[in-house]
């Protein structure tokens, strides 16, 4: 599973001010975090290709936390539906709950700025 999202067209730096303001190293941590998580659920884990590792595949750290947080979130998601004992369970949990821990979390890292500016 490689998929960085290339096909999107342009990546990082050009979202302006709705991006959170990190540096490379943060970038590189969190992304860590992700691909670990996702390693978690995945049958196949994700490739060591941040920068400075055995497969680097030259992409930023950023753009890495956003491929690995949507394949996160599908893994999840096949978590959800496998563990539900019908597919009512699996919209609820993955969709309304979703819905209601997505708007908590906003809430708990909004920064002074407005919600935009993500995670702080």
């Amino acid at each position: 599973m490689n998929d960085h999202g290339d096909d999107f067209g342009a990546w990082c730096g050009d979202a302006g001010s709705a991006t959170a303001h990190r540096s490379e190293d943060e970038w590189l941590d969190i992304a860590r975090y992700v691909r670990h998580a996702a390693n978690k659920l995945l049958p196949v884990p994700l490739p060591l290709c941040l920068p400075g590792e055995p497969q680097q595949c030259g992409r930023a750290a950023q753009q890495h936390v956003l491929a690995w947080g949507a394949v996160l979130k599908a893994a999840a998601q096949h978590v959800i539906e496998d563990a539900s004992p019908a597919p009512a369970h699996a919209h609820y949990t993955g969709h309304t709950l979703y819905q209601r821990s997505l708007a908590t979390l906003r809430g708990q890292t909004a920064s002074p700025n407005g919600p935009e500016n993500g995670i702080r």
